[in-house]
């Protein structure tokens, strides 16, 4: 592997400036450690002449010196985010072939600022999991390996292409989408920072949708600088998006500044799951510690309705699945099944979706129309939609009460082997359990590595912030980082 590959994006934008590299130098780097990285199945789409093109051309504009901190930086982008001319399936049978005539705002925000897309990154189906393993494309692997074992495992979901490319150093960064823990809980289990903004915050606009109210998109990095760098090229107002924000962007990079004396950090007594493992609660503890040592007032603080939010969770995503996905039905783009002699659109249309469609999206398909339908709106969406608002209010109670941000664990375990939940929807679901909140309450929240387990696997833990606050989120996230210091490196197995 390059040297180059180990660079994070502030370095990189440093020795770009510097002329200690170019782009087009980078970008090959990144480019022959794709290649090398078949093993894990990240890359799916292949984009080399794009990334040539944007790489000479960031190569000008450097040396224009009117350069953005993202130009010339190669970046893997989620097959979740439509891009122009290139496959955009969102890991489904069903979009095969699809290739838009359009760019989704988050990826044009970043080749506006001069970043090189190296390839597209294979994820969840429509992003519904959380092991990776529902892709028509096949399972990604985690680069990392428990100490002594050659067991494959997951890099998380639906976001685990992006864990897995930055992990194994393929990119410098890369895209992810965070619907109820897309974004923060495969960063945990790679090892590396996922930040899901405010909703609202970066545009929805050319993002496949799977649960409109909840998706947001996000940066998966190396390090907190390099999640602050990447996060305000994505942000911005977009009036082709009804729920895009339009506040102004600041400079997340600036608040850096590791000095939370006097920040008031909660910690919500209803997190504390059973069963949750000792390892797990030692690690909320030793955060707990970190942060008071860098000078927060630790705060015990309750979220009282913390224990219907899985429940609720999984009545509102869903419902809103089976509407979004209604619009695959063969006609006007993807794949269309074959049909016999006097089918008719109906037949079409169900031969479609049957073969298009993996097991888990037609299941959440099933629970969205069940729970949409004539007799039972009002008994389960209704219902899961006022548990939403209750949710939303406990965490605006605790930070009106003076709270500026809140720890948690970001998973329930380290990432586990490949095929252990995959059979049981309601164990993988679980893997959610300390990050749907964030997105039904709408805020923002940050996994960051913390340490290795006893199996040598990493662990995270996860900041949620106050709305619109992501630069204070951020900060608080970079001192738990420098106090933490972890520098695990995935060995490079693959190679």
């Amino acid at each position: 592997m390059s040297d180059l590959m180990k660079l994070t994006i502030a370095q990189a934008r440093d020795a770009l400036r510097k002329g200690d590299t170019t782009a087009v130098e980078l970008t090959e780097a990144a480019l022959s450690a794709v290649a090398a990285s078949k093993p894990l199945n990240a890359f799916v789409h292949d984009t080399t002449d794009i990334a040539h093109a944007q790489a000479a051309a960031a190569d000008d504009r450097i040396k224009s010196g009117e350069a953005p901190a993202m130009c010339g930086i190669p970046i893997g982008m989620k097959d979740l985010f439509c891009t122009k001319g290139v496959n955009s399936q969102a890991a489904s049978a069903i979009l095969d072939g699809f290739k838009p005539e359009y760019e989704s705002t988050v990826s044009q925000n970043l080749f506006d600022d001069g970043a090189v897309m190296v390839g597209k990154l294979n994820m969840d189906e429509f992003a519904m999991g959380s092991s990776n393993e529902t892709s028509t494309y096949g399972n990604v692997v985690n680069p990392w390996r428990a100490t002594g074992s050659n067991q494959d495992l997951t890099p998380g979901g639906s976001s685990g292409g992006s864990a897995a490319a930055v992990a194994a150093q393929t990119c410098l960064a890369a895209t992810g989408t965070d619907t109820g823990g897309s974004i923060r809980q495969p960063a945990a289990f790679a090892g590396i920072t996922g930040i899901k903004p405010t909703y609202g915050r970066c545009s929805r606009w050319g993002i496949v949708a799977f649960a409109s109210s909840l998706d947001q998109a996000g940066p998966m990095t190396k390090d907190v600088r390099d999640a602050a760098i990447m996060l305000e090229s994505m942000c911005g107002f977009d009036a082709k998006d009804s729920t895009s924000a339009n506040i102004p962007v600041p400079n997340f990079e600036a608040a850096l500044t590791g000095d939370i004396k006097g920040k008031v950090i909660g910690i919500p007594k209803e997190y504390r799951m059973d069963g949750m493992s000792d390892e797990i609660e030692q690690l909320w503890a030793d955060g707990t510690a970190m942060l008071k040592d860098a000078g927060a007032e630790i705060r015990d603080i309750s979220l009282p309705h913390t224990k219907y939010a899985l429940p609720a969770y999984y009545v509102i995503a869903p419902a809103e699945a089976s509407s979004n996905l209604a619009r695959y039905d063969g006609v006007r783009f993807g794949h269309r099944a074959k049909l016999a002699a006097g089918d008719g659109i109906t037949e079409m249309y169900e031969k479609t979706r049957a073969e298009g469609f993996g097991a888990e999206v037609k299941r959440r398909v099933m629970v969205g129309t069940y729970v949409l339908s004539a007799g039972f709106y009002d008994a389960y969406f209704n219902r899961a939609r006022r548990v939403r608002t209750l949710i939303k209010k406990d965490f605006e109670d605790v930070f009106a009460a003076g709270v500026d941000a809140i720890l948690t664990p970001a998973t329930p375990s380290a990432a586990f082997a490949l095929g252990k939940t995959v059979e049981d929807p309601v164990e993988m679901y679980l893997n959610d359990v300390f990050t749907v909140t964030v997105n039904l309450a709408g805020l923002p929240g940050i996994a960051v590595p913390a340490r290795l387990d006893s199996n040598g696997l990493p662990l995270g833990l996860q900041l949620i912030g106050r709305p619109w606050e992501e630069g204070d989120l951020l900060n608080t996230a970079y001192a738990l980082e420098q106090a933490a210091g972890f520098t695990g490196k995935a060995d490079r197995w693959w190679v």
